[in-house]
């Protein structure tokens, strides 16, 4: 795989790794498939720090996903750079037919992972371009999911992206995460892609910015709720609190709802 494809194994250790904790997430799939392919992470990607704050990342987005299929009976589940992720497992598709978009070389490493069926279907392709939309039929509504992806995407790339989106279906409910310009200015010396060999990424501080036609920025959501922050203690949770989450996290690391009403 390239640099950016390699960086799905740093939330998938995340993942795997407070599943075997019991905080924040069940994730069965993830603990199998890091047992098995057990690739070597190194330095900052192997931190348990960061670990927590995956693992906490994918609780918010599966909350929210939650949320929104139980809201909207007739949506598709569109997840955006799936990776190795569980997230149709740990969500379920509620009988709402599910899409997991990656790289075709993602895709199949997942296929020996994860199996299709009347509700769920994987597809190949490049989010870079729309044609991966052809292979959606449904055209009314979509929940979308992008997490850990946007960073690796230019302003244009994401302009790109939501503008096919909109013209696909004709409601849009549209989650992703996002570095800050500070971040991705940071990230070319301190980040734990750089141990899979990545150093181009990309920041957004305005998220109006992204607004286009009837697609609109909803609101901003809290990244790491204090809940979660509970389910840890002692001193782990007090370094957490003060390094992870709140306003310094913020600075760095933003996560945005968007959509097409």
């Amino acid at each position: 795989m390239n640099g950016v494809n390699k960086t799905l194994y740093i939330p998938l250790y995340g993942k795997a790794y407070v599943s075997k904790r019991g905080i924040f997430l069940d994730d069965k799939k993830a603990e199998e498939i890091w047992d098995a392919e057990g690739f070597a992470l190194k330095g900052k990607s192997k931190s348990k720090w960061l670990a927590y704050y995956m693992g906490i990342r994918s609780a918010v987005f599966d909350n929210w996903l939650k949320q929104q299929i139980a809201d909207t009976e007739d949506a598709v589940i569109i997840h955006i750079g799936c990776g190795m992720d569980s997230r149709v497992l740990r969500v379920g598709t509620m009988n709402h037919k599910w899409y997991d978009v990656d790289f075709s070389e993602v895709i199949e490493e997942r296929k020996r992972y994860y199996f299709e069926s009347a509700d769920y279907q994987m597809i190949a392709g490049d989010v870079r371009d729309s044609n991966w939309l052809a292979s959606v039929p449904e055209k009314k509504s979509a929940v979308v999911v992008m997490e850990g992806v946007s960073m690796y995407l230019t302003s244009e790339e994401l302009h790109g992206l939501t503008t096919s989106l909109c013209a696909h279906f004709e409601q849009v409910a549209f989650l992703m995460d996002c570095y800050t310009v500070l971040a991705a200015k940071m990230s070319k010396y301190k980040n734990p892609i750089n141990d899979v060999g990545v150093t181009d990424v990309y920041g957004i501080d305005n998220p109006e910015l992204f607004q286009h036609g009837e697609f609109v920025y909803v609101k901003e959501h809290t990244m790491t709720p204090q809940k979660y922050i509970d389910e840890l203690s002692g001193v782990e949770k007090y370094i957490f609190g003060k390094l992870y989450a709140g306003s310094f996290s913020k600075k760095l690391y933003r996560l945005f709802e968007y959509g097409k009403y």
